[in-house]
């Protein structure tokens, strides 16, 4: 197995339930430490289908150095988040040390508004299609796109292919 990495997975109100879960718990079994990171410490975010989460850690206290890799799970958090500059540079910060940044349906809504698609291949749900291309990313309609240490998907039927590129990355 290879070395233990920190991977932290954000979590809000209206998460989608098993684009949040389904990498936790998946990369748990790889060996790495999975936790979340939410607007607050140890407030319990509901998801779409008002499944609980409660966030380890509040976005104030987690820097850079405290990840090896971030997931960006869908729903309609990323809506929230996108607001946030703490939020986004933490986004951004992640992909310009070239750490795994991961990304699926809505989530990459995020990285839309850290301005880091210009050129970038990739996928997410087809609704924000437009949004990313907007802004200069290069969509593909396949279930997994890897474009660096950029991971996306588009929907929770992808989540097998998201994670195979994630624990991919990590080795």
């Amino acid at each position: 197995m290879s070395q233990t990495k920190k991977i932290g997975i954000l979590v809000e109100f209206n998460y989608e339930d098993l684009e949040l879960w389904y990498p936790y718990y998946r990369l748990r079994e790889e060996g790495h430490e999975t936790f979340t990171i939410g607007p607050e410490k140890n407030k319990v975010y509901n998801s779409k289908h008002s499944y609980p989460c409660k966030a380890a850690y509040g976005i104030d206290e987690i820097k850079l150095e405290d990840l090896d890799a971030l997931i960006i799970p869908g729903g309609f958090a990323p809506d929230y988040w996108r607001r946030d500059q703490r939020f986004l540079s933490l986004v951004k910060g992640i992909y310009e040390s070239g750490k795994p940044i991961a990304a699926i349906c809505h989530g990459a809504w995020m990285f839309c508004s850290a301005k880091i698609l210009k050129g970038k291949k990739l996928t997410c749900f087809s609704a924000i299609k437009d949004d990313v291309e907007n802004a200069g990313g290069l969509y593909e309609d396949k279930s997994v796109v890897v474009d660096g240490n950029m991971i996306t998907s588009r929907l929770p039927q992808d989540l097998p292919d998201f994670c195979k590129a994630i624990i991919a990355q990590l080795k």
